[in-house]
């Protein structure tokens, strides 16, 4: 017994729907457009400091699913309740300052400032800079209650960071008398996805979410260093003392796009 041979009808449409595009008039808020959107990002996760970043993307679409462009902001932190723990416990309480002979004191002098951990020891991020390139493959509109309809899309985007770093000061000896923060550069990758909405033609507002991954030291501690695998102290403080740290933020940002008449299709 064998199948029938399948057979496929062609649908021919007549009248004013002959030869006519999927959608009509759809609204390009992007498609060869410039856009400044300041925003302010919020890093999550945190172990001892928060950052709070408030920043610029510039942008300019080549179409309206591909721009080229940058993202960058300057870092502003506040300590953590983990942070403010270890400054009352480990080091305001033992007051090692004046009481360095106990034993606590001992065990803790090369990883422990007497003095305030935030400015002496712990990691922060000041500043970054990205040059990216962003997709947007979905777009369309929002309804709320059936009366109220606003343009969205979502977009993906990805490129280099350059990361303004502060850690603690790198040191081979006298480890426990060197404290105090210093300045480098860090590169990393960035990537993440913006849900992006348009309540006019050339005013929107939106939420990223943004990866930065790399390594670093944010505790001021000695971490590693010593051993076949170096996972133990070397009473060091190196870049051997950076743990790799999957860096996330949220940020929210109004947009503005120039020039501010919009394009649609036919």
């Amino acid at each position: 017994m064998t199948a029938a041979p399948a057979e496929a009808q062609e649908i021919q449409l007549t009248g004013p729907l002959a030869g006519a595009p999927a959608v009509r008039r759809l609204r390009l808020h992007r498609d060869g457009r410039f856009e400044i959107a300041p925003g302010a990002s919020f890093t999550l996760l945190d172990e001892y400091q928060r950052t709070i970043m408030p920043g610029l993307r510039l942008t300019y679409h080549l179409t309206d699913w591909l721009g080229i462009g940058a993202w960058g902001g300057y870092g502003f932190q506040y300590s953590t309740g983990l942070t403010d723990e270890l400054q009352r416990v480990a080091i305001d309480q033992r007051n090692c300052a004046e009481r360095s002979f106990t034993k606590a004191c001992q065990l803790t002098r090369v990883n422990l400032t007497r003095g305030d951990l935030t400015e002496d020891q712990l990691g922060r991020i000041q500043w970054v800079a990205a040059p990216q390139v962003t997709v947007v493959p979905f777009r369309g509109k929002l309804a709320l209650f059936a009366e109220l309809f606003v343009d969205t899309d979502v977009s993906f985007f990805a490129g280099p960071a350059f990361i303004g770093v502060q850690e603690r000061k790198q040191c081979t000896t006298n480890c426990a008398e060197t404290f105090g923060l210093e300045s480098r550069m860090a590169l990393a990758p960035t990537f993440g996805l913006g849900w992006n909405f348009y309540p006019g033609d050339f005013i929107g507002f939106g939420v990223e979410w943004r990866a930065l991954p790399f390594s670093w030291n944010t505790s001021g501690f000695d971490n590693r260093g010593l051993g076949t695998d170096e996972a133990f102290p070397d009473r060091k403080v190196d870049d051997k003392d950076r743990e790799f740290h999957f860096t996330s933020m949220v940020t929210v940002n109004v947009s503005v796009q120039l020039p501010a008449t919009i394009k649609s299709t036919e």
